[in-house]
């Protein structure tokens, strides 16, 4: 049996900007309801995680549905929810391809309870794929030019004539 290769996590920091972010750009009441509740949301991708086999989107649910029916923050549950989840998918190399009428659809029906966490996940299942693995181009593993090799990328050590 292979170990799972543990993923990039949200920080609760950051779960913070994007819940400031939201409100200045959408509107609502500035607070944090309560920090225990936020807390529990943030820590139920990583019980998931310690205790079952999930996939990613598995775990982007469970951010999005711990602080949505959580309600930690006065204000931008749903859409802090959903950024989060779309946040940990894209820090994981996950495309999300969704509509915003389709993540505002599947949003709203999960805050009101209409649609389960189990088929917010098949939902987000249905809208995600690989990133392509040349997408974003790490320095650290783009091949260094060596002296004398030709590149459009590498500028040249000899002096510019004018």
């Amino acid at each position: 049996m292979t170990e799972q290769k543990e993923p990039l996590w949200v920080e609760k920091k950051l779960v913070l900007a994007i819940h400031h972010m939201s409100l200045v750009r959408h509107g609502g009441a500035f607070g944090l309801r309560d920090e225990g509740l936020l807390e529990s949301a943030l820590a139920r991708p990583h019980n998931l995680f310690a205790y079952g086999n999930p996939d990613l989107c598995d775990l982007a649910a469970a951010y999005a549905s711990g602080i949505i029916r959580n309600h930690p923050f006065v204000d931008g549950n749903k859409r802090t929810g959903f950024v989060v989840a779309a946040t940990f998918l894209d820090s994981n190399d996950i495309e999300l391809t969704a509509t915003e009428e389709e993540v505002v659809r599947a949003t709203q029906a999960l805050a009101a309870g209409e649609m389960a966490e189990e088929g917010y996940k098949q939902w987000l299942r249905d809208r995600t794929q690989p990133r392509p693995s040349d997408a974003f181009e790490k320095p650290h593993e783009k091949p260094v030019p060596q002296k004398g090799e030709p590149t459009a990328l590498r500028k040249s050590s000899r002096p510019r004539r004018r």
